[in-house]
């Protein structure tokens, strides 16, 4: 029970301190913690939030690499390209102890780590150090070290484990593999890339748009990655100086492959010289290859005619 009740720490603790030093230290032995849990239950986008925008993580003693630092994404990313690939892992913490002045802190565990796939084993005894600092978002982890004390079992188990995993990814790897493709597709329309934008349908994608402008020779529906390629072709001589990332954010989805995005479109456009600016949801679905299958786009059709220049008859 206790473990469970550990899982939401990064919205437990708001921005201001709490004038008890001993509530302080709570809620940065308690982020140690949270590490651990979250490590082992794979939930890696709650444990992306415990840690600060760069980290300096150092595992020299166990991997024999110098310490690097890394941001919050790119940590989980190779996290969740091996944890998963195990059939389960325990890390075991004990003896954790903080200590707060002001707005740093740092922080310590020794750990026994547990590794398992089938009947084999991989176990590391050692101890975590940590450095936190306090921002607008409350205490977020800085720097962490694993000192190396004792190596038990097969560490061969890691390349089974990373192959494991990378046969079956997972859902914290697919989300950002599906968010990346979706933001390449974006940038494409604004750099006039078409190369990247015809690149990232699958054959049978499929762009449905929902309120498209009736009665004026524009589709709602267009099938297939051929026909897709022609719907963009003339985006280049279109668009001048669009922007289509700079507002850009991705909704929470339960399905991985599943993306939701809000952005804005603004542009001139050069046929008609009149500026449009658009806001857009998109709703987007990214096959097992990585390519766009499904793109459903919602957005204001008299927004969209008024600023191309055309005249409809408001009837399908």
């Amino acid at each position: 029970m206790g473990r469970t009740l550990l899982l939401g720490a990064a919205c437990l603790f708001p921005a201001a301190a709490s004038a008890d030093p001993v509530a302080e230290r709570a809620k940065v032995e308690t982020i140690v913690e949270s590490v651990a849990v979250l490590a082992d239950r794979g939930e890696f986008d709650a444990l992306a939030r415990l840690f600060d925008d760069e980290i300096t993580v150092d595992y020299e003693s166990l991997s024999g690499s110098p310490a690097d630092v890394r941001s919050p994404s790119g940590l989980m990313s190779d996290w969740a390209a091996l944890l998963p690939g195990f059939d389960a892992t325990r890390h075991d913490l004990s003896d954790v102890a903080a200590l707060v002045e002001g707005s740093v802190a740092t922080a310590s565990a020794d750990v026994t780590a547990t590794h398992w796939i089938g009947a084999d084993s991989w176990a590391v005894d050692g101890r975590y150090d940590y450095a936190l600092e306090r921002g607008a978002e409350g205490w977020r982890i800085t720097a962490m070290t694993f000192t190396l004390e004792e190596e038990r079992g097969d560490r061969a188990l890691t390349a089974r484990a990373l192959q494991a995993a990378g046969a079956d990814p997972a859902p914290y790897l697919r989300r950002a593999r599906a968010r990346t493709v979706v933001r390449q597709f974006l940038q494409g329309l604004e750099t006039l890339n078409m190369e990247a934008v015809n690149a990232v349908w699958a054959e049978d994608a499929v762009l449905e748009m929902p309120f498209a402008p009736r009665g004026v020779g524009f589709p709602d529906r267009v099938v297939g990655k051929d026909a897709l390629i022609r719907q963009y072709a003339a985006w280049p001589d279109t668009a001048i100086d669009p922007d289509y990332t700079s507002g850009l954010r991705f909704l929470p989805t339960v399905d991985p492959d599943t993306v939701v995005a809000e952005f804005r479109g603004r542009v001139t456009i050069r046929p008609t010289g009149r500026f449009y600016d658009q806001r857009y949801i998109g709703v987007f679905h990214i096959d097992e290859d990585g390519k766009i299958a499904l793109f459903r786009e919602y957005f204001d059709p008299t927004v969209f005619t008024e600023a191309f220049g055309l005249a409809g008859t408001g009837e399908d």
